[in-house]
């Protein structure tokens, strides 16, 4: 992956990690936006330590001062960011937003499918912004066609996302053994706990056998899993199957295809990449603010 589209992926990361506190007057007390449903009165307390409190309003205070300007702008950089963009009919095209969605999956931890849902809200207007806000920045910079084409074609493959599985896994030395691991599951035992107890994998067993994401063309791509995972639905275990060191289960947590572009897919682009490099500008919001008028709180 280029340095370039990892810098963007964390940008995304980051941008979608932001915490952001908002508040609804309901009888006098508000809902904590932050997935908790915790609510809390305005002149109450939101913390006692050893009896001395922090109040409702130190909280917000502190976090106006700490996060209000710095937000604020954020919100402004994305409200500037779709307001040009719809004028100048910058729009992402779909297979390049399942590009990132599929790096930003595979940079990940296990997660549901409920909590990967919950995030791709975000990181879709967050993917969206970044590129928006690259084309508009750029939209007024020429780059010659076989500058364009010169590095689409030594650099063609890291604009592609390649066919990736995120397994855990349990081996055992027999298929008794796997036998008794595969009824334990089907009476509902976690396969983190089982890989623990019976798994014969010293490399991954603490870890409750979790491998993490693999390219299916890597090297380190275990023989013979792919070939059973392709038969099985996310969020499943599969029967037990001979293997090179023993009887394996496996645990498909994702199966994210290949994502592949063409040069006329994937040029524009390339073209407001290289715009932007050929510009040193930074891939910020700020020169877009005087196409607008604009006024806040925090302004001159």
């Amino acid at each position: 992956m280029s340095k370039k589209l990892l810098l963007g992926i964390i940008i995304v990361l980051l941008i979608t990690n932001i915490a952001t506190l908002l508040f609804w007057n309901q009888n006098e007390k508000f809902v904590v936006d932050d997935n908790s449903g915790k609510k809390v009165e305005k002149r109450g307390s939101v913390a006692k330590i050893d009896g001395e409190e922090i109040t409702y309003e130190q909280w917000i205070s502190a976090l106006t001062n700490d996060f209000g300007e710095n937000q604020l702008k954020k919100m402004i950089d994305q409200s500037v960011v779709e307001q040009l963009a719809k004028e100048n009919k910058i729009v992402v095209d779909e297979k390049v937003i399942e590009r990132e969605l599929a790096f930003l999956t595979s940079m990940q931890g296990v997660l549901t499918a409920e909590e990967l849902a919950a995030n791709e809200e975000d990181w879709v207007r967050a993917i969206t912004y970044r590129y928006q806000l690259e084309q508009l920045l750029t939209k007024d910079i020429d780059i010659p066609e076989e500058s364009i084409q010169a590095h689409y074609d030594e650099y063609k493959n890291q604009y592609n996302f390649y066919s990736s599985m995120q397994i855990s896994h349990i081996i055992v030395e027999d298929l008794a053994t796997a036998e008794k691991v595969k009824k334990e599951l089907d009476q509902g035992a976690a396969f983190p706990l089982l890989a623990q107890e019976y798994s014969i994998d010293e490399e991954t067993k603490d870890a409750g056998g979790y491998i993490g994401f693999l390219t299916t063309s890597s090297q380190f791509f275990p023989a013979g899993y792919e070939e059973v995972a392709q038969e099985m639905e996310e969020e499943t275990y599969s029967e037990p199957f001979q293997v090179d060191t023993g009887v394996a289960i496996i645990y498909l947590h994702r199966n994210l295809p290949s994502i592949t572009f063409t040069y006329d897919e994937i040029k524009p682009y390339v073209k407001s990449e290289l715009a932007l490099q050929q510009s040193q500008q930074s891939l910020s919001a700020n020169p877009l603010w005087e196409e607008l008028e604009i006024e806040w709180l925090y302004e001159d």
